[in-house]
């Protein structure tokens, strides 16, 4: 592993070192001492022993880790490193987070406010129990938890953020329908589009058995409201991803963060997984990013306010607007009735409201693994490892140790990400740049709790757009850097992929 400063360097050229966003300006950190940075790389180093799990790998999130059963309430434990009244603040956080908004004016002040345009009615419409969301399974599916980013590359990034950001590409809102299209109005206001998305199939080769058949999902944005969309625009299908482990992710060191960067391929192992930096504006300057499909936010509490924003429509501190996503050209959006109120500084959710949500977000707890110690899970285990997937999913952390503790304080985590960039081919691709990521790149989503996504979630749809119906779909769509490890899951004897797939599903 080349030396942090040398990857700083490759990331960043000289004159813009002095601005690398480091670890979360809201953090309050303690130093690790050379002893612990020795312990540190003692646990996480790669396992050399699949006869056995290693020591607190069924801890998957740490102290805070759920002990829970393992039942469809499985995502919605708080952590059980909260003091009680955390756990107050949480459970507060959990009802916001529930709450149904409605269209302003109305008697209830603090729930009014939505829209006008929206995806859904609540944060919990899109994250059911705090899982994974899937795409519509029908034209009269009304199901809220998929949307679809949209932007404009032909208008090129702001210049502005280039400036500040070392390769920044993003790509600018559409000029008529914004960032995001939403396919929910408040009454007078013309929704944006109905979502229609039919699939082609397609069989990918496995070795000593049939082959498997992928479905490949062409999307029809029917019924625009405002007019064509043009020649020159980019749309991201997304679901809404899992919730649990947000704030274990926030506190992972930047630097150990950046040690897996390797732009350049410079060890030539065909990986070179880049470090996302987004524009803050919550610090006002630019951030590592981590949250999101492409690492587009750098906290969750950014993240938090953005979902407001664009989701819901819903104005909080760091996007001020009671009109969410409208643009100019959408007259009867601009016109519709804002729910900000002088009570809550002219906003329709105050800094509170957004700090417990997003601390709620930031503690729900990662349920521990199950079977560690089963022959097949640590046979799948190795084949992992030797197919290559740990070298973006990285297995563990430790996180930062924080002044006075906390509940993310200085915990050894499983999450199973490297939180980085990584370009997955022309097969994932959504042509939609973000930050410093590219049309093709994603950030490595986290493994932990995905075992438990049909129980929690009711269904296997997987990777950004719930394409994949199994995780062996979600493998074989792998592309671009990743195309090495999914050849050889190909190349596995049937029983050794199966003993794959028991290890995902004991995450």
């Amino acid at each position: 592993m080349r030396s942090v400063l040398t990857v700083l360097f490759a990331v960043f050229p000289l004159a813009a070192f002095a601005d690398v966003p480091l670890d979360m300006p809201h953090l309050d950190i303690v130093p690790r001492t050379l002893e612990e940075q020795d312990r540190i790389r003692t646990v996480t180093a790669p396992p050399q022993d699949f006869s056995r799990a290693q020591g607190f790998e069924a801890m998957s999130g740490g102290a805070g880790t759920s002990l829970a059963a393992p039942d469809a309430d499985a995502f919605s434990h708080p952590s059980e490193t909260l003091s009680f009244a955390e756990r107050g603040d949480f459970f507060v956080g959990n009802g916001l987070f529930r709450r149904l908004w409605v269209t302003a004016p109305s008697s209830t002040i603090a729930s009014d406010g939505l829209g006008p345009l929206y995806n859904a009615r609540s944060c919990q419409r899109c994250h059911l129990k705090d899982g994974r969301g899937h795409p519509p399974e029908s034209d009269d599916d009304l199901t809220t938890s998929m949307l679809l980013r949209i932007a404009a590359p032909g208008l090129g990034a702001d210049q502005g953020l280039v400036d500040a950001i070392e390769g920044y590409i993003g790509a600018p809102p559409h000029p008529v329908y914004g960032g995001q299209l939403q396919d929910r109005s408040v009454p007078g206001v013309p929704a944006e589009y109905d979502l229609r998305i039919r699939y082609e199939t397609f069989e990918v080769d496995l070795a000593g058995e049939a082959p498997a058949t992928l479905r490949r999902p062409i999307y029809d944005l029917a019924n625009l409201g405002y007019g064509p969309l043009g020649p020159d625009y980019a749309v991201s299908p997304r679901i809404a991803p899992q919730m649990i482990g947000l704030g274990l992710l926030e506190t992972i060191s930047a630097e150990d963060i950046l040690a897996y960067a390797d732009p350049e391929d410079l060890d030539g192992n065909g990986i070179s997984g880049r470090a996302q930096v987004v524009w803050s504006a919550e610090f006002d300057r630019p951030l590592l990013g981590r949250f999101g499909l492409k690492a587009g936010d750098p906290t969750i509490t950014e993240q938090s306010a953005d979902a407001f924003f664009n989701d819901i429509g819903i104005s909080n501190p760091i996007n001020p607007s009671d009109h969410g996503d409208c643009t100019t050209a959408q007259d009867a959006c601009l016109s519709a009735s804002g729910g900000g109120s002088e009570a809550q500084g002219g906003l329709e959710i105050d800094q509170n409201t957004l700090d417990l949500v997003a601390f709620y977000s930031r503690n729900l707890a990662v349920p521990a693994r199950r079977d560690v110690d089963d022959p097949g899970v640590l046979r799948g285990k190795a084949a992992f490892h030797e197919a290559g997937c740990a070298d973006c999913h990285r297995p563990s952390f430790v996180t930062q140790r924080l002044v006075g503790g906390g509940p993310q304080s200085f915990q050894l985590i499983w999450p199973y990400t490297d939180m980085l960039l990584h370009d997955m081919g022309e097969g994932l691709a959504d042509g939609l740049p973000e930050g410093r990521a590219t049309g093709q790149e994603w950030r490595t989503p986290p493994l932990w709790g995905i075992g438990l996504t049909e129980t929690v979630s009711g269904h296997t749809y997987f990777l950004h757009d719930g394409r994949a119906r199994s995780l062996l779909e979600a493998v074989l769509w792998h592309g671009g850097e990743a195309a090495a490890a999914r050849e050889a899951v190909q190349q596995m004897t049937p029983a050794t992929r199966s003993d794959l797939i028991r290890f995902l599903e004991s995450l």
